[in-house]
């Protein structure tokens, strides 16, 4: 009876080994099968990103600012480094939203977010779909960047109004320093005629120099590293 049990007891254990055996077989095939697919899937890529600075520990990476400068969040000025310039506007940008956080405006309808994420993508035209790939942007993420606009801009109304008064002899300054916007058919505009634009565009200027102070005076008080760019960064 112990023998007759022993030899199944042998016989049982073989087959257990033998389907362990086809089972690691298996397994084995499946995984590669699955590694040679990924491998040969054209969109199979890995997305490598680098941190270019820091503020109170929030990072600005260069995916960050190759997206913003493709969707026209940033504006980076004629002739300067793309990515340099670029991530000193996603400081000035980051250190804003702090700001809103602080002291948050009214949301903004999703209809107008709904609106300015088209503009962004309007924006990017032709080159979205590759800006997207290239830095990991999704619609989602646009949506949450066309959003983060509106708070600024509402926070920065809120705080410093939507137009500064200027005295007239600042008005009659603009003028004369910025002639050549006051001229039709090659002739400049007489200063009656042009004193209404003048006071805009004056307030306007004066309104950018008290945000510029600000953003200034932000950043004295915030803890931002920058990491110095490398070749791959540009």
């Amino acid at each position: 009876m112990f023998t007759d049990t022993g030899r199944r007891d042998s016989e049982a254990q073989r087959i257990l080994s033998s389907d362990k055996r086809t089972s690691l077989r298996l397994c084995v095939s499946v995984t590669c099968s699955l590694v040679i697919v990924w491998l040969s899937c054209p969109s199979a890529q890995v997305l490598i990103d680098r941190v270019l600075a820091r503020i109170s520990g929030e990072p600005v990476t260069l995916t960050d600012v190759r997206a913003a400068i493709g969707l026209g969040v940033i504006q980076v000025p004629a002739g300067a480094d793309p990515i340099t310039a670029g991530t000193q506007l996603m400081i000035d940008r980051q250190l804003e939203l702090m700001e809103v956080q602080r002291f948050p405006p009214p949301e903004p309808p999703r209809a107008a977010v709904d609106a300015e994420a088209a503009r962004l993508k309007m924006t990017a035209g032709a080159r979205l779909p590759p800006l997207m790939q290239s830095t990991g942007l999704n619609d989602q993420r646009v949506t949450d960047i066309a959003r983060d606009n509106l708070r600024i801009a509402a926070y920065i109304d809120q705080r410093f109004g939507t137009t500064v008064q200027v005295s007239d002899e600042e008005v009659a300054n603009y003028y004369r320093t910025h002639e050549a916007e006051f001229t039709r058919g090659g002739d400049t505009i007489l200063f009656e005629d042009a004193e209404a634009i003048a006071r805009q565009r004056a307030s306007n200027e004066r309104r950018r120099a008290i945000i510029d102070q600000w953003i200034r005076d932000l950043r004295s008080r915030a803890d931002v590293a920058v990491n110095p760019p490398t070749a791959s960064a540009r």
